[in-house]
Order: C-alpha cells, then sequence, then structure tokens
C-alpha cells in the first residue's frame, strides 16, 4: 500500500497526491484538524517522532476499502499520553481500514495496541496472569 510504503521511506509527503483534500481520519487524537494537511501531520509525527516503521501481514481489498492488518514498530521517545519518556522500542498490533474515492483515500479508521505498548516500554506495570486450575 503507497500509504504504508511512503512511511516506511520517511517520505511523508509523497501521501498528499494519495488522499483527497477533506480527507477524514476516525483515528485522529483528539484536537488534531480533518482534511489532508490534518492526516500528513499525523504521519510527519508518528514517522519522525515515534520513528513508526510498519510491517504488513494482511492487505484485503473490497469495493471501496482496503484493510490492512500491521505491526508498528517504533520508540517511546516523546510523552504523548502522560507517562515519562522511556526512549524504549515497541512493536504494536495494528489495524487500518480506508475507504477510497476513485483513485484517492478518503476516509481512514485504525484500531491500535497502546496499553501493549505502554506495558512494553514500562509505562504501566501488565496485571498478573490468572491462576489456572
Amino acid at each position: 500500500m503507497a500509504v504504508v510504503d511512503a512511511m516506511n521511506a520517511k517520505s511523508v509527503g509523497r501521501v498528499a497526491d494519495l488522499v483527497t483534500e477533506d480527507f477524514v481520519d476516525h483515528a485522529a487524537p483528539p484536537g488534531v484538524p480533518q482534511g489532508r494537511s490534518g492526516y500528513m501531520a499525523i504521519l510527519g509525527f508518528v514517522t519522525e517522532a515515534l520513528e513508526i516503521h510498519y510491517e504488513v501481514h494482511d492487505v484485503v481489498a473490497a469495493g471501496d476499502k482496503v484493510a490492512i492488518r500491521a505491526t508498528a514498530h517504533g520508540r517511546h521517545n516523546v510523552d504523548t499520553q502522560g507517562f515519562p519518556v522511556t526512549g524504549k522500542p515497541y512493536s504494536m498490533a495494528t489495524m487500518h481500514l480506508f475507504r477510497a474515492e476513485g483513485d484517492k483515500l478518503a476516509e481512514h479508521w485504525g484500531v491500535r495496541d497502546e496499553l501493549g505498548v505502554l506495558w512494553q516500554v514500562g509505562a504501566v506495570t501488565p496485571p498478573p496472569l490468572p491462576s489456572l486450575p
């Protein structure tokens, strides 16, 4: 997928030609503006500040939708959730769904295992495993 390829190459500027001007990112953090410019800002942040690189496992397309299952590999370089920066690497399971309008992407939904990231970098202690009979 061209968006992931551009992110992995740290060439986020290439994504501008792939998305509509009124692009809607349903997974955007609160306060980030919608539209192409807001999406570009998010991609710049995750590739530069968080050093995200995607390992794509599956791509499924049907009609105007494309789904991607991937692992995001990054580094806890920025305090985005109120926990001190650790600098530790992490791997985060992700799912992304895009909707296209013609030859451009118009919408994105994303699901990320951010709690798993906090466990990996030591910001939060995972709960103990349950006792098995």
